[in-house]
């Protein structure tokens, strides 16, 4: 049997039909695609962090329900105890597990554009995924369409995105909590950029039992660690533990995770100035001629150019040394569209020089 033949045969065709999720490589340039915290740890923070890893036994499995961990995350998000807390290899797994455990014939919705991997995991376990468009002008929630997306394919789970990437914006509220209560599944509120965004429905949790609030450390600045959660029904989280794979947290990401939960105010302190640098960014963006920014309640901003500029601009920036997301390509609201994570000072200028030089070209 040859490639040809054994390929088609061995996979399912929803993964044949699949894209790899593509990582761009970053050597050698100032880095501002993938919405990380661009500060390190003191000297002094990173001594103390290296001597509670001294003592870790490496020779044995992790704690497999990272027990410590839980209980400073559940301190931490201030998640009351009646709530279960379920972690996973970021929240990537975690969507991963929840979507594994639905019924072959199950539909997942959620609005578009929104996170890439809602659908990508959807697609590739042949589940119905289906996005509803956000409304043009603001990207804010359609609700009448969300609504109507409910009734017309009863998803067994809803992803609302909390600030919205790659949108950055906070949407209504009053739509969030009207479109858990019209659900029929589970609605799932991913809560990655809440540390810039200071609104959570963490609050919420005691009111709807279809609720699920997700969180991962990676924009706090812990993305090396690949760690999320997800919270909620202790019923609802007990049945995604039975798939959840046996020590999917490893010893080194417990010890340093509970580590840097426990020192908060340096996470606050640099969350704060990615705050600072956002609203300078933001303005900046917007004293541009030909340029579009939205309002971002996370660690980017998401900015539009002139009609078939995005290629040309994205490509001069990384000329120049600085890389960002060109969201262009996936089309609709997002055509001519660019995304850009909010960097040190440094990072900041460097990016807004190079797009003033890219600008007068195009």
């Amino acid at each position: 049997m040859t490639l040809n033949t054994l390929i088609p045969s061995l996979f399912r065709k929803e993964v044949l039909a699949m894209t790899a999720y593509k990582v761009a490589d970053a050597v050698g340039l100032i880095k501002l695609d993938a919405m990380e915290n661009p500060y390190g740890w003191p000297e002094d923070f990173k001594r103390q962090w290296l001597e509670t890893l001294k003592e870790c036994p490496l020779n044995r499995y992790p704690d497999p329900e990272a027990q410590l961990l839980v209980q400073t995350i559940r301190t931490h998000d201030q998640i009351p105890a009646q709530h279960a807390i379920l972690l996973g290899n970021g929240s990537d797994e975690i969507i991963q597990l929840l979507l594994m455990a639905l019924p072959p014939n199950a539909s997942v919705l959620s609005p578009a554009p929104g996170f890439v991997i809602y659908q990508q995991i959807s697609n590739c376990l042949g589940l119905g995924y289906h996005g509803s468009p956000l409304l043009a002008h603001d990207f804010e929630l359609d609700l009448p369409a969300m609504l109507a997306a409910i009734e017309l394919y009863q998803p067994a789970v809803i992803f609302i995105a909390y600030p919205n990437n790659p949108t950055g914006n906070l949407f209504n509220p009053g739509s969030v909590h009207s479109i858990i209560k019209a659900a029929k599944g589970v609605v799932v509120i991913d809560e990655a950029y809440a540390p810039f965004a200071h609104a959570s429905f963490i609050g919420s949790l005691e009111h709807y039992e279809n609720l699920l609030v997700m969180r991962t450390v990676s924009k706090l600045g812990l993305a090396g660690l690949r760690l999320g959660y997800i919270a909620g029904n202790p019923e609802l989280i007990g049945q995604l533990n039975k798939i959840r794979l046996p020590y999917n947290i490893n010893s080194l990401t417990q010890l340093s995770a509970n580590f840097a939960l426990t020192h908060k105010a340096l996470f606050d302190q640099q969350t704060q100035a990615i705050c600072t640098s956002r609203a300078m960014v933001f303005n900046w963006l917007n004293n541009m001629d030909g340029i579009t920014a939205y309002p971002s309640s996370a660690n980017f901003i998401l900015f539009r150019v002139g009609q078939g500029q995005a290629d040309k601009i994205h490509a001069s920036l990384k000329q120049q040394g600085v890389l960002i997301k060109n969201l262009s390509p996936q089309g609709g609201l997002l055509s001519d569209c660019l995304r850009v994570t909010i960097g040190t000072e440094h990072e900041n200028t460097a990016f807004i020089g190079a797009l003033t030089n890219s600008m007068s070209k195009h």
